[in-house]
C-alpha cells in the first residue's frame, strides 16, 4: 500500500466522520437525552374546599339490570 493510498483512506474517513457530524447537528437532538431532575412542588389540599365537596367514592350502579334495553356488543369485520 502506498503512502497516497494511505492518505487517501484518512482523508475519506474525516469527510465521512464530517458528514455524520453535520447530519447530526442537522437533526438537533443529542445522541443521548440529557439527565435532569424536574422538580415539582405539590401544594397540600386546601381543606376548606375538599371538606365542602361531598361526592360519592364510587359511580351508582343500578341493583337490576333490564335485559330487553341492553343491546348485543356490535360484531367488527376483520
Amino acid at each position: 500500500m502506498h503512502i497516497g493510498e494511505i492518505i487517501a483512506n484518512l482523508f475519506a474517513v474525516v469527510l465521512l466522520l464530517c458528514v455524520i457530524a453535520v447530519a447530526f447537528f442537522a437533526a438537533g437532538k443529542p445522541l443521548w437525552p440529557v439527565r435532569e431532575a424536574n422538580m415539582v412542588i405539590l401544594l397540600p389540599p386546601d381543606a376548606i374546599t375538599t371538606g365542602s365537596i361531598r361526592a360519592p367514592t364510587h359511580p351508582h350502579l343500578p341493583d337490576k339490570v333490564d335485559s330487553v334495553i341492553v343491546q348485543p356488543r356490535p360484531q367488527t369485520d376483520r
